[in-house]
């Protein structure tokens, strides 16, 4: 029996198998989980990269801006499984000049895009799911360290000060019904996010030397086990907690 034995989990944000998304996925069926993955755009590519996990795992459209895909969401779950056990929210997305050191430049709408897929998405994903999670259960988020200015991260910098925030408000609120609601602070990873990022190289050149375990930018598995654990029986009474999965780096001054 492993930790997730008989659980139903929905997992976001799988692009490829190089993705935290992906490793959560995986580790959550060999840990006996029943696993459902949404995809936004490319959903060929999505299914393609699903046929590499241990079992099949049907993919559902969802765009978190689009009212439609989170109101029929609990339904179209529904066409899968009998309820959920666990939530991941592995979505964000900044236009291109809300990044790489053209903070004071971004507009408005640049800003507000980032906000909303990166932020606000949160909350409209866990809301979607409660008509699944009558039994209670677990929503575990992904995040960069919010509490400084890194470089080159800007406005999607702002973005997860944001979701930090709705963290602690979303398990002051889901509380009641049993919903334990976290995040998986993780390091900088080559993943295709990593990619979008302009000089995103500064965090490849520093923060390997900065931590004090060391720290493999090409491997997601040790955050993709943190989420896994989350989602897990192991952790009943923690909430609105940021689990670090970054080598120490947060904790240090360097």
């Amino acid at each position: 029996m492993g930790i997730l034995d008989g659980k139903r989990i929905l997992v976001t944000g799988v692009l490829t198998d190089a993705s935290i998304a992906f490793n959560v996925a995986k580790i959550a069926q060999e840990e006996g989980a029943q696993v459902v993955l949404t995809g936004f755009g490319r959903l060929s590519l999505v299914e393609r990269i699903a046929k590499r996990l241990p079992q099949p795992a049907p993919v559902l459209e969802l765009d978190v801006q689009n009212t439609d895909h989170l109101d029929s969401l609990a339904a179209r779950v529904g066409e899968h499984v009998d309820g959920l056990d666990g939530v991941v929210h592995s979505i964000g997305f900044a236009p291109q000049s809300a990044l790489g050191g053209n903070f004071l430049n971004t507009s408005w709408e640049d800003v507000a895009t980032a906000l909303h897929v990166s932020t606000y998405s949160f909350k409209s994903l866990a809301v979607a799911c409660l008509p699944l999670m009558k039994e209670g259960g677990s929503v575990v988020g992904l995040d960069f360290d919010a509490t400084k200015a890194w470089p080159v991260y800007d406005w999607m910098g702002v973005a997860k000060a944001g979701l930090e925030s709705a963290n602690r408000y979303l398990a002051r609120d889901l509380g009641k019904q049993g919903i334990r609601v976290n995040l998986v602070s993780a390091g900088p990873l080559r993943t295709m996010a990593a990619k979008s990022i302009p000089g995103f190289k500064e965090f490849e050149d520093s923060w390997p030397e900065k931590a004090p375990l060391g720290w493999d930018l090409a491997d997601t598995v040790p955050a993709a086990k943190a989420v896994v654990a989350l989602m897990s029986d192991w952790f009943p009474a923690t909430t609105g907690e940021i689990v670090h999965v970054d080598g120490g780096v947060h904790a240090i001054g360097a």
